[in-house]
């Protein structure tokens, strides 16, 4: 059964260690992955509570808490996508930011249909990508 907590209490890095990051040229361990959730302004988590609470999915949004958020990570593992668990993670995290006048996200145009199912809407963006600190080794400690 798959549980949704938006609470880091007990986590740990090796419940991290089930290959998230698909894709990615370099991606973060998962001390870095840790790291990463508990510098979020907030953070929903999908458990596994059939396999030892096994993180099988999360997303993480960064903010002012005043106005604005900005979601950078939703990562399902490949063995539990297409199962509705990226949009009840989706779903909890837009509700935990409904005080907030803007929610954003950069996505590929293929994902924006993804998210227009949740009243998002399409918006130019711009970003920069160092794909050396992709694995968060740039950061000190």
């Amino acid at each position: 059964m798959i549980i949704y907590t938006d609470s880091l209490n007990s986590i740990t890095a090796e419940q991290l260690s089930g290959g998230f990051f698909v894709g990615w040229l370099n991606p973060p361990a998962p001390d870095v992955h840790l790291k990463l959730m508990q510098g979020s302004y907030k953070v929903w988590l999908a458990h596994d509570s059939e396999k030892d609470n096994q993180i099988v999915g999360f997303i993480t949004a960064i903010s002012d808490g005043v106005l604005t958020a900005f979601i950078p990570l939703l990562e399902v593992l490949p063995d539990y996508q297409e199962q509705g668990i990226g949009s009840e993670l989706v779903r909890h995290m837009l509700e935990s930011l409904d005080h907030l006048y803007s929610v954003d996200l950069l996505c590929d145009a293929p994902l924006q249909a993804y998210y227009e199912r949740f009243g998002m809407q399409r918006a130019n963006g711009m970003a920069q990508r160092n794909y050396d600190n992709q694995n968060g080794a740039g950061i000190g400690d």
